[in-house]
């Protein structure tokens, strides 16, 4: 059993801690938004008033909080994490940000003895109630290898892809391809739909094509209908395509199918989505075509 503290309780972090507790570990946690927590507390989750109350509680601290303004804000000051480190400690850092961000953070950590690895996930609620998350891994290899055992119980997949920031790079590379295969699989749809197709029948064949990623399959049936509940909104997937556009300048790699779909993304702020799971641009899309989303 190992002593974990968790600072960000969201949709994802909230259900990371659970399935650390359903391991064994001991988790003290930590949110913003203290009534958020309370069914985790209810499960035998230890409340921390602060994130630097969570350091001083645990040896491996994990952080998911939704930008890189908002990891800051857990980290520095009286009541930030950074306050409560000390030798010996890890923070895994699951949020996605800018790299130059996290590596800064990290070498701020080690000003404390303590270590700190950037660990993205790839995947949704589902894939990680499932048990099938991924997880990236940036830092040092001897840290890595320590806390791999950690991650393995969140996800099978977990590999170490370099330095710090590394992970965060290879994360943002990725995530570019969600908005990307969403849009394409909605204009698809409404090709099909508007040829004569029943909108359900065609994502019941096109999930099981060719084109059926994982993201496809789990995604492409949310143009029936959005959950309740956004499983990544427009709002954060749009924060993602802006790193992945300044990462393409930086580096003069063009990302024509990121910039189109970002200004897709815009429109369905536009329109009051922003809270809604990323799949809306279906709404986007179906209104140019003079279909009812």
């Amino acid at each position: 059993m190992a002593n974990l503290g968790y600072v960000g309780l969201g949709a994802m972090g909230g259900r990371m801690v659970r399935r650390l507790m359903s391991k064994g570990h001991r988790v003290t946690g930590y949110n913003r938004t203290r009534s958020k927590a309370d069914w985790l507390i209810d499960q035998g989750m230890e409340w921390a008033d602060s994130p630097r109350a969570v350091a001083e509680a645990a040896d491996t601290v994990f952080v998911m909080v939704t930008d890189s303004r908002s990891l800051e804000a857990v980290a520095d000051g009286r009541d930030g994490f950074l306050a409560g480190l000390s030798g010996g400690k890890t923070v895994i850092d699951m949020s996605t940000v800018n790299p130059t961000v996290s590596r800064a953070l990290a070498e701020r950590v080690r000003t404390k003895g303590a270590d700190m690895v950037d660990a993205p996930v790839s995947g949704s609620v589902l894939t990680l109630e499932q048990g099938k998350l991924s997880v990236m891994v940036g830092g040092e290899k001897t840290t890595f290898d320590r806390i791999k055992p950690l991650l393995e119980d969140l996800g099978p997949k977990v590999t170490h892809v370099g330095s710090n920031g590394l992970a965060l790079s290879l994360k943002i590379a990725t995530n570019l391809s969600l908005a990307v295969q969403m849009l394409a699989f909605c204009e698809g749809v409404l090709l099909a739909e508007k040829s004569g197709i029943a909108r359900e029948t065609a994502v019941d064949v096109m999930t099981h094509s060719v084109i059926g990623s994982p993201m496809v399959q789990y995604r492409g049936p949310m143009v029936l209908g959005l959950p309740d509940q956004a499983w990544f909104n427009v709002k954060m997937m749009q924060k993602d395509m802006m790193l992945a556009l300044q990462m393409g300048q930086g580096l003069n790699v063009p990302l024509p199918t990121t910039a189109l779909a970002n200004e897709f993304l815009s429109a369905a702020c536009g329109m009051g989505l922003a809270e809604e799971d990323f799949a809306s641009v279906f709404h986007v899309l179906a209104r140019l075509a003079g279909v009812q989303p």
